[in-house]
């Protein structure tokens, strides 16, 4: 579930610690040609109804630090972020970019200034005086990473995402990424979808699986709507 399509990590170590199979530096992509036929998303339907199809990430804390890295210090102005449960949802916006990005103790800790958020993604093992329990320490850290869509009654793409759980599947964080059918300062909808919106999410589908090319069918949609 929470491997990457060829089932290694950014670090070319498996999840599972088996031995390696290969290594994807940092910046580069594997070849689409490699990973031909292990990218196609797995479709599930979400308690309220709606259709979301997803691509698993790999959960190791090396990948896990480089994407969340990548999206708030470089990507801050485009993305929303926060929990997306049933009964609430927070959709934050930063006003500047993170003061300070940092590991600990298997927590990433984003600062902006006094407001700041933790997600466990690594190895957690708590105060010397005062350790967690094995079986803790897996609840907290990441057990499942994706990068998903969500269509809508017609069939289409109408948000992209990423969306981290702990290990007993409760989520962690929903990263909003720059919607084509959403004015990008005010999130109005749009009269015309603005395609060039989906840049960044083009450019995660080609650094974690190697697709360089954009898909139609994320174009295929004629607006945005709550279904």
């Amino acid at each position: 579930m929470g491997q990457s399509p060829m089932g290694q990590s950014l670090t070319g170590q498996s999840p599972m610690g088996q031995s390696p199979v290969g290594q994807i530096p940092v910046g580069q992509t594997v070849s689409e040609a490699t990973v031909s036929g292990a990218t196609r998303p797995r479709r599930v339907v979400e308690e309220d109804g709606a259709t979301v199809e997803v691509f698993s990430l790999p959960i190791d804390a090396a990948s896990l630090e480089v994407l969340l890295r990548d999206l708030f210090e470089e990507h801050w102005r485009e993305i929303g972020f926060g929990p997306i449960i049933q009964g609430a949802a927070w959709e934050m916006r930063a006003a500047e970019p993170p003061k300070k990005v940092k590991m600990f103790d298997g927590y990433l800790t984003v600062t902006f200034g006094v407001p700041r958020f933790h997600i466990c993604i690594g190895e957690h093992k708590g105060p010397h005086n005062n350790p967690v329990s094995p079986a803790l320490a897996r609840h907290r850290r990441t057990g499942r990473a994706e990068m998903y869509r969500r269509l809508s009654r017609s069939g289409t793409p109408v948000s992209w995402g990423i969306r981290l759980f702990n290990g007993k599947g409760e989520q962690q964080i929903t990263i909003l990424l720059p919607n084509p059918f959403l004015h990008p300062d005010t999130d109005k909808i749009l009269k015309l979808p603005d395609w060039s919106r989906l840049a960044l999410w083009d450019q995660l589908r080609a650094r974690w699986f190697g697709l360089e090319k954009p898909d139609p069918f994320d174009r295929s949609g004629l607006g945005f709507r709550h279904d």
